[in-house]
């Protein structure tokens, strides 16, 4: 009898080659990760929009009210915490295939009914469209879990970094096409009410194709043999998508039952993982608090210091140009920092390893903070050297703790909870999201109004930073090993 390490079919996946159904799974993960990330975006687009059309006769004309953005920003960020712990609670109960499905499915239908959001006045539309807004956010966030359980668990030990990065990499990709839709829906439709609204149901696309993509495969054996307990089915799956002969036999009930028994934050659980578990989602945590909250700051002080040209509601250009302007300047700023960012990761990880990436992305962002508000005063009259260091932090942030905290979680927890652990880190950068990017937008820019406010503002970034370099001390280093002996590893 075997050991659930001892598998001949976990075996033949760890040591098999690179191959087409490993293609197949990363742009089957990947196409909802894009998806994912094009219906986070579009937000941007769509409080800009939202102002234009419903309120150009308030006193502000054309400015989105603080409790109408708030709302909208409630509704997109505790659907997508929902979603983390939920669909990744569901998907080590009923399997990642059929999970991942109702995910997409999700995405798919609310995004497209997002855009048809009715109502006869302002206030029934934003109602209609934070609730249809909160249930697409929802299979926002279980796709995140699924997806990067899918291919951890499909791919081989030796390539396993590379295709989990290239997944998370593809939400870069989703940024661009949300900037692209944007510049070329904006081209093409002349009204504000239809741009928004033709943005949105744009994002039902990509969720509808990964969709029917996901049927082309099976089940993952990993959920097959130690979840599920068939391991002769598992054999039999990945026999045809490996296109070879696997013989397995029946798992020992009596082996591996204790491990079995272990709940989520048992004694038994916390002695094991419960560090790895609290360092992953602290790192998640604070990466979170610190990615927003710089993207705040960022636009408050080219606001503040006319950085760049800055278009207010009242101004002359019209909306549709608007959008296009804005999407032109922040696809700019996406291909010079995060995506360069990603590709990196994606050719790093598997060299330089996990927990390299980790601290030393942590540590360049520390001192980018560090530097930046030291000499704050230089800055204030070198934007393009402020905007550079700045983009900087951003840079590595995309290639360390962006990538590597999406990484950890999937690889350090045995099957039965891997998308649960997975979902409460992500839920726990969802978290400081929603402090970084309350936390600085209550205040308003009143906080930015003195140079030591601002000063302030990014040491408390930097040190945020630096506690997240910290708590990626306690993350092992897991390039290379089996998904079955990782959670053996010491930090």
């Amino acid at each position: 009898m075997a050991r659930p390490h001892q598998l001949n079919v976990l075996a033949t996946l760890d040591r098999a080659r690179t191959q087409r159904y490993h293609l197949a799974a990363a742009a089957i993960a990947g196409t909802g990760c894009l998806a994912a990330a094009y219906n986070q975006l579009n937000l941007a687009f769509l409080l800009k929009l939202i102002g234009r059309v419903y309120y150009a006769e308030t006193a502000t004309p054309g400015k989105l009210p603080d409790d109408a953005a708030f709302a909208l920003f409630g509704a997109t960020y505790c659907g997508t915490f929902v979603g983390h712990l939920a669909f990744g609670l569901l998907g080590d109960r009923i399997g990642r295939r059929r999970t991942y499905g109702l995910t997409l499915a999700l995405m798919a239908v609310f995004s497209a009914a997002s855009g048809l959001s009715f109502g006869r006045t302002a206030k029934a539309v934003l109602a209609t469209l934070c609730f249809f807004r909160f249930w697409l956010c929802v299979g926002v966030g279980g796709s995140s879990p699924l997806s990067v359980t899918i291919i951890a668990e499909y791919a081989n030990k030796r390539t396993r970094g590379i295709f989990i990065a290239a997944v998370h990499a593809m939400e870069g990709a989703g940024i661009l096409l949300a900037y692209t839709v944007a510049l070329g829906v904006s081209s093409v439709v002349p009204e504000a009410d239809y741009l928004w609204r033709a943005i949105f149901v744009a994002g039902a696309v990509p969720a509808a194709l990964a969709f029917y993509l996901r049927t082309k495969l099976p089940e993952t054996a990993r959920y097959t043999a130690l979840v599920a307990r068939d391991p002769k089915r598992a054999a039999a799956d990945m026999s045809l998508v490996l296109c070879t002969s696997i013989q397995e036999q029946e798992l020992n009930v009596s082996i591996g039952r204790v491990d079995d028994e272990w709940g989520l934050f048992s004694v038994q659980f916390m002695k094991r993982h419960g560090l790895q578990l609290l360092a992953t989602t602290s790192a998640r945590f604070l990466l979170g608090v610190t990615y927003y909250s710089q993207i705040i700051i960022l636009n408050v002080l080219f606001a503040k210091h006319e950085w760049v040209h800055h278009y207010s509601p009242a101004a002359s250009m019209g909306a549709v140009q608007e959008v296009a302007s804005v999407a032109g300047a922040l696809a700019l700023i996406a291909l010079c920092g995060d995506i360069p960012g990603y590709i990196l990761s994606v050719v790093l990880i598997d060299v330089l390893g996990r927990r390299r990436l980790l601290l030393g992305g942590f540590a360049v962002m520390t001192l980018s903070m560090l530097v930046l508000a030291t000499l704050y005063d230089y800055w204030t009259s070198h934007a393009a050297g402020f905007v550079a260091l700045y983009n900087l932090a951003f840079f590595f942030g995309s290639v360390g703790p962006r990538t590597t905290t999406f990484v950890a979680p999937v690889e350090l927890f045995p099957a039965r909870l891997r998308c649960t652990c997975h979902g409460i880190a992500m839920a726990a950068g969802r978290a400081g999201a929603v402090l970084g990017i309350f936390g600085f937008l209550s205040k308003g820019a009143d906080r930015y109004t003195s140079a030591i406010g601002t000063r302030n503002e990014l040491f408390v970034l930097a040190g945020t930073n630096f506690l997240g370099m910290l708590m990626s001390l306690f993350i092992p280093e897991t390039r290379g090993a089996s998904l079955e002996f990782i959670r053996l590893v010491k930090p």
